[in-house]
């Protein structure tokens, strides 16, 4: 890779402004790390173009140049996805000044925002149109429409609206020869060849730089019921959402698994969280029904749905939420495990996917199998049963040796070592130990075709040819 020319750096600050163009150590410094503090990096400069014009203008000098780009939205990855390398020859690409929400349809339901749009943003726009955006996850505070496109975010939501490429109708985005595709018109069908939208969501900037999306928009909540419920084991949750889906349909919207050990974790070290039920259960679940507006509310059919659990030995006992608040007080319980989790000490985390039927006993069984290899180790498996995700995180001193191990037990299940959080920097090398070849191959001559000089987001994604 080139490292950036005078008459480069020139070129782009008068290209850009004072507002898009800066060098300064301490504006950049914020960049420079992912946000969970494991990777850190260096930048020759950072770049905030203002449209899509520019992004493309950006893109064919850096590609004349052969200067490496770093896209970035609001620095949340998981993986390292968005963070330099050290060499110091990057420019980061910055989308928070492609901000604006361009239009909402609600009648249509369609929302066309720019790449830099916090996610929060958007579900108040919408709401406020009648309509919502149904992702949602921890981060939405400050991740950007760009990075969930490109990493194909999931959520608490996947259960009935499926991850970012469900929601994805159309796409515009700079490709890295800096010509603009125009994808935004959403299109229920369009058999034009290979879906170029579908290839750019997931692909975590190496494939292109996305500087706006269509979104899908259903209607607004009317009325919701969240339950905190009580089981015996995790078989006996998954035969819990069956029950609850006979009865209630596509109106369950989150079904989350959390294990006593880490609601433990989180009463011990979150202040002002309290127990949900009277006596602790082993495993818990945390349902969320929803009715849109002018329709029946959900909570007698969930307390239908329960009581009837309840009566054939599913349930061990269940509180359902008696306002908006104590709903919140139960969703802060599930919210706050990873900060419990930090608190409580370092950990070896896994965002680990299987087959949706297999996934409970796949948690139970690899736990055992993880804390029998490792000894003194502890798993915590939590998060979207219902999608067949979770989060399976081991407090072990030997990290690398465990997550192998882990990612093996998924491979040998037919499963996948990043289920929602991408592969990055972090996970480059297990995807090339585990995948099959044509997986390889096939993603390395898409990256050599449309990206030949490797100047979008190297070293992420997309593994090296193996020397041998």
């Amino acid at each position: 890779m080139a490292y950036p020319s005078q008459a480069l750096f020139d070129k782009l600050a008068g290209l850009l402004g004072p507002k898009g163009f800066t060098r300064d150590a301490d504006e950049m410094a914020p960049r420079l790390s992912d946000w969970r503090g494991r990777y850190h990096g260096a930048a020759a400069a950072l770049l905030a173009p203002a449209n899509p014009g520019e992004v493309a203008k950006i893109v064919r000098a850096c590609a004349a140049a052969g200067v490496p780009l770093v896209p970035q939205g609001g620095n949340t990855s998981m993986v390292g996805g968005a963070t330099p390398d050290a060499s110091g020859s990057a420019l980061i690409l910055s989308t928070h000044r492609l901000n604006r929400i361009r239009s909402i349809d609600a009648g249509a339901g369609i929302a066309v925002c720019e790449a830099g749009v916090v996610l929060e943003t958007l579900h108040a726009r919408a709401l406020a149109e009648g309509r919502r955006f149904p992702l949602t996850l921890g981060a939405r505070g400050s991740a950007t429409i760009g990075g969930l496109v490109s990493t194909n975010a999931g959520g608490t939501q996947v259960l009935r609206f499926g991850p970012m490429r469900s929601l994805v109708l159309g796409i515009e985005a700079v490709l890295p020869d800096g010509s603009l595709f125009e994808g935004l018109t959403a299109l229920k069908k369009d058999n034009r060849g290979y879906d170029l939208r579908q290839l750019l969501i997931g692909a975590e900037g190496t494939l292109g730089i996305v500087t706006a999306a269509s979104l899908k928009l259903v209607p607004a909540v009317g009325e919701r019921a969240v339950a905190w419920v009580g089981v015996d084991t995790a078989p006996a949750a998954m035969k819990l959402l069956r029950h609850l889906e006979a009865i209630l349909g596509d109106a369950i919207e989150s079904f989350e698994l959390v294990p006593k050990s880490a609601l433990d974790l989180v009463l011990e070290h979150v202040p002002g969280t309290r127990p949900p039920l009277a006596a602790p259960a082993p495993w818990n679940v945390l349902v969320e029904a929803v009715s849109p507006m002018a329709a029946p509310g959900p909570e007698p059919k969930l307390y239908e749905g329960l009581h009837s659990a309840l009566g054939i030995g599913l349930v061990e006992d269940a509180a359902i939420a008696a306002s908006g608040a104590q709903a919140e007080g139960f969703w802060r319980l599930r919210d706050s495990i990873s900060e419990a989790e930090k608190k409580d000490g370092p950990a070896a985390k896994h965002d680990i996917s299987v087959a949706v039927e297999d996934m409970a006993g796949f948690m139970t069984e690899a736990a055992a199998a993880v804390e029998a290899r490792f000894h003194g180790t502890r798993v915590i498996a939590f998060g979207h049963l219902g999608d067949g995700n979770v989060h399976f995180n081991v407090r072990a001193p030997e990290g690398e040796a465990v997550s192998r191990y882990v990612h093996d037990l998924v491979t040998a299940a037919g499963g996948s070592i990043s289920a929602e959080h991408g592969i990055g920097q972090m996970k480059r090398a297990e995807l090339a130990r585990l995948s099959a070849p044509a997986r390889l191959n096939a993603m390395r001559a898409i990256k050599r075709a449309l990206d030949p000089n490797d100047i979008m987001n190297p070293g992420k994604l997309v593994p090296p040819p193996d020397p041998g």
